[in-house]
C-alpha cells in the first residue's frame, strides 16, 4: 500500500524525467471528454418513464453511477502517465590522469584593508580566489592565512565547498600579531605540501607588503620548498604610494603609504621555479590567477556512465486494471444503461 500511495506523490513523480512531457498535458483533457459525453446525453431525445408514485429519490446511491467514469477516468490518466515514460537517470563520473596539490596563502594583515581594490585588498582577493577554486577539478587545494604569523586553515581536500566557506570566513586582525610573515606563510605550505605524491606540488602566495615578522627567512623558506620540488607563484597586490584606507566618523577618507618589496616577491618566485605577477587592481588579479590556471593544468580524465531506468511500468498496470474494473462495473447496477 505504501508502494502505490509513493506512486502518486507529487515529490515521486516531480523525480521524474519524462521521455514524452508533451503527453502529460493530454491529461487535463480526461475530464473534459467526460463533460462532453454528458452534454451530448443531455441534448438526445428523452423518454419518460414512470416506475410509480411519488417523487424520484435523490441521494448519495444515486451518486455512485458516476463512479465508472471516475474509474475509467483514472484509468486513461495512469495510461497517459505511462506514455509519457517516466524515468530516472544514474550518473556516475570516473576520473583518471594525475591532479595537483596546491596551497593558497593569503595575506590577512591589516594593511589588506585599504581600498585601492574594492571594497578592499582582502575582500576582492578572496573574491577571485573563490572564483579560482571553481576552475580546478580534480586537485586537492588548502588555504593558509598569515599576517604576523601563519596558520594552515583547510589541509589539502577536494572538498571545495569546505575551501570556499573557509575562505569567505578570513578577515583583517584575526590572526595576532599583526604583520607580514612571508617566510613563515611559505613554511607552513611547505610543511602541507613535503609528503605529497601529486605530480605537481604548487604554492600561491598573495601579499601586498614586505615581510617584517615571523621567525623564518623568506628566502630560506623558498630554497627548502624547491628542495621539495614545491613550485611558487607569488602575487604582489595593490598599489604604491598614497592610496585610500578607510573613513574616519566625519565621513572623510584617510590616505596612506604602502610599499610592495617587489624585489623579494621576485626572488621567492625564481628561486622556487616559479613566477612574479603585480596586481593593482581587481581586474589584474583575476587575470594573474586566470595565467596561473593556464599553467598549472591537471591531467584528469571523466568518464561519465548514464543507466537510465524506466518506470511506467507500475503505472501501466494501474492503467489497465482499472480499466478492467471499469468493464466489470459497466455490468452492475452502478451502471445506468436506460441513461446510455
Amino acid at each position: 500500500m505504501n508502494d502505490f500511495l509513493n506512486l502518486l506523490r507529487y515529490t515521486t513523480l516531480a523525480g521524474y524525467q519524462w521521455q514524452q512531457p508533451r503527453l502529460l498535458l493530454l491529461i487535463a483533457a480526461v475530464p473534459l471528454l467526460f463533460v462532453l459525453r454528458w452534454v451530448l446525453a443531455r441534448r438526445r431525445p428523452r423518454v419518460g418513464v414512470a416506475f410509480g408514485p411519488g417523487p424520484v429519490r435523490r441521494d448519495w446511491v444515486a451518486a455512485l453511477r458516476f463512479v465508472p467514469d471516475v474509474v475509467l477516468g483514472l484509468s486513461m490518466s495512469f495510461a497517459l502517465v505511462a506514455l509519457a515514460r517516466p524515468q530516472r537517470t544514474n550518473e556516475r563520473v570516473e576520473q583518471s590522469g594525475r591532479g595537483i596539490d596546491l596551497v593558497l596563502a593569503l595575506d590577512v594583515s591589516g594593511s589588506m584593508e585599504i581600498q585601492d581594490l574594492r571594497p578592499n585588498r582582502l575582500e576582492a582577493a578572496k573574491r577571485i580566489a573563490a572564483d579560482f577554486l571553481r576552475t580546478r577539478v580534480g586537485d586537492r587545494l588548502a588555504l593558509v592565512a598569515f599576517a604576523g604569523e601563519a596558520y594552515s586553515l583547510a589541509p589539502l581536500t577536494t572538498d571545495y565547498d569546505l575551501l570556499r566557506e573557509d575562505l569567505a570566513s578570513l578577515r583583517v586582525g584575526m590572526i595576532k600579531p599583526d604583520g607580514t610573515a612571508i617566510g613563515t606563510a611559505l613554511g607552513v605550505a611547505t610543511n602541507r605540501l613535503r609528503e605529497s605524491t601529486a605530480r605537481s606540488r604548487v604554492c600561491i602566495l598573495l601579499s601586498d607588503g614586505e615581510s617584517n615578522a615571523g621567525s623564518l627567512d623568506p628566502q630560506l623558506a623558498a630554497q627548502l620548498a624547491h628542495a621539495f620540488g614545491i613550485r611558487i607563484y607569488t602575487i604582489g597586490l595593490g598599489q604604491d604610494g598614497f592610496v585610500p584606507y578607510k573613513q574616519d566618523s566625519l565621513g572623510r577618507t584617510r590616505y596612506v603609504q604602502t610599499r610592495l618589496d617587489e624585489t623579494t616577491m621576485r626572488q621567492l618566485a625564481t628561486a622556487a621555479d616559479g613566477q612574479f605577477f603585480r596586481a593593482t587592481d581587481a581586474a589584474g588579479l583575476r587575470e594573474v590567477f586566470n595565467q596561473i590556471n593556464r599553467l598549472e593544468k591537471s591531467e584528469i580524465k571523466q568518464l561519465r556512465f548514464r543507466n537510465t531506468k524506466d518506470f511506467y511500468p507500475p503505472y501501466l498496470w494501474l492503467s489497465i486494471g482499472l480499466w478492467l474494473l471499469w468493464l466489470f462495473l459497466r455490468s452492475t447496477f452502478l451502471s445506468n444503461p436506460l441513461e446510455d
